[in-house]
């Protein structure tokens, strides 16, 4: 960060799960931190980080918070009008939207509203968690209007600006980057030799699928009893992720006579990576850290590979593989121009792949600029009600807010905070949400098909 900035940098981060705030804070981090320092150590002390939680069904619990384990120095869960109304108070800097692309759409629009007339305003981050394999047009057109939107890899940057140009958009602010949370020791083999699937909350969708590949994990841990074979789990039953989980692996992982050396853990995913030999998904973006790291990774194809599951992302990695295979004792290559492509270290953070850190430096210098500049520009996202009548105000109503992104009448702001009673009925009704999601759903739609 310049050394103008004789203050420490306020940076908020906007988030509406587990996973979201994990790649919005340390983002935040990588975005103002020395590159040759520790995430937290900035060029001109160290910034505050406010943490923004938006309330809905995927705000995360205190503990998958804890999991997550990055820091901030403030917490606290806000609805979309709440957020805005406190960007209208408070001095930020930065700002970082992790959000699904909806919410950063209609978080944009509340922004240009609010800033109506301002010549200073905080510089607008957003992005992507992890692999962009669905909705590619949805999703960045839903993003265009920040300042920066991130590109984690050389190929999700030419991606993103062929969106933009092709539909007239203003594709100047695609930024290439890399996924924040790569890292930690390169790859050294263990003993004993320990086997993990990442498993994912909506990958597959459905019962029979998930059985079948929880059946054939746990045969893998009887066929190798000299091995530790774990499945590694995004949350307990009862929380929410990105992503819905109607059939939690716990609940068909409840079988009598698990083989002793199969074991379900929970856990910071780089903390499992530590202790892991081979690790097994079906697209996971868990598959990217691994290869960062040097870890064995294999992408599974017995379901096939199709484009609802996202391994289809996975072609021409050199990771793709099936249960049989993996029984047998096949080893994955990772081919190394495209994992380079994917902006992680071919061979592992130490392979002379390239620096991590330096993934960040045109978007600090970027930063850099905008923080430096007399005045930023409105905001002005692609989607307005001109260019999309019939699509943008749904996505503002569902955050209370008009076609013009203003405050719909009788929504919350920082200044009407909701007393104890109302926090408690919100609450218990995020429960009853994801008990309906979990346990009511599942059981009606078994009960349509007798």
């Amino acid at each position: 960060m310049p050394a103008s900035h004789t203050k420490p940098l306020r940076i908020a981060v906007l988030a509406d799960s587990d996973t979201r705030w994990k790649w919005g804070a340390l983002t935040a981090n990588r975005l103002t931190a020395d590159p040759d320092a520790e995430p937290r150590e900035s060029v001109s002390g160290a910034p505050v980080l406010d943490g923004f939680l938006l309330r809905g069904r995927a705000t995360p619990t205190t503990r998958q918070l804890d999991e997550v384990g990055v820091r901030a120095d403030s917490l606290r869960e806000v609805t979309a009008t709440e957020f805005l109304h406190t960007m209208t108070k408070e001095p930020y800097d930065l700002l970082v939207l992790a959000l699904v692309g909806g919410g950063v759409q209609a978080v944009l629009h509340g922004l240009a509203h609010a800033w109506q007339g301002r010549t200073r305003r905080p510089v607008v981050v957003t992005g992507y968690v992890g692999v962009v394999y669905e909705k590619l047009a949805d999703g960045l057109l839903l993003r265009h209007g920040a300042d920066l939107v991130l590109a984690n890899s050389r190929q999700d940057a030419d991606r993103f600006r062929d969106v933009y140009e092709g539909v007239g958009a203003d594709a100047s602010s695609v930024t290439e980057v890399a996924l924040p949370f790569l890292g930690g020791a390169p790859y050294e083999k263990k003993d004993p030799y320990t086997v993990v699937f990442a498993a994912q909350p909506s990958v597959p969708d459905n019962r029979r699928d998930r059985t079948y590949l929880l059946d054939r994990l746990i045969r893998h841990a009887r066929r190798h009893p000299e091995r530790e074979v774990l499945l590694k789990l995004r949350s307990q039953p009862g929380e929410h992720t990105t992503h819905i989980e109607e059939l939690p692996y716990q609940k068909l992982a409840r079988q009598p006579d698990l083989p002793a050396n199969f074991r379900l853990v929970y856990g910071n995913m780089g903390e499992v990576l530590d202790r892991t030999d081979l690790l097994v998904t079906v697209s996971s973006t868990a598959a990217l850290e691994s290869l960062h790291r040097g870890v064995p990774t294999v992408v599974l194809t017995d379901l096939g590979v199709r484009e609802a599951l996202g391994n289809h992302h996975f072609v021409g990695s050199g990771c793709l593989a099936s249960w049989d295979q993996l029984d047998a004792g096949h080893e994955p290559l990772p081919d190394p121009w495209w994992v380079a492509r994917q902006g992680v270290a071919a061979g592992g953070p130490h392979s002379g792949g390239g620096s991590h850190a330096a993934a960040f430096d045109e978007a600090r210098a970027r930063i850099a600029g905008l923080l430096a500049a007399a005045e930023l520009p409105p905001l002005r996202p692609y989607y307005t009600p001109v260019t999309a009548p019939g699509y943008l105000p749904g996505i503002l109503a569902r955050h209370h807010l008009a076609p013009d992104g203003s405050p719909l009448p009788g929504a919350p702001t920082a200044d009407h905070a909701p007393g104890p009673v109302r926090r408690i009925v919100r609450r218990a009704a995020r429960g009853a949400y994801r008990h309906g999601v979990q346990r009511v759903a599942p059981m009606i739609r078994r009960m349509g098909e007798l």
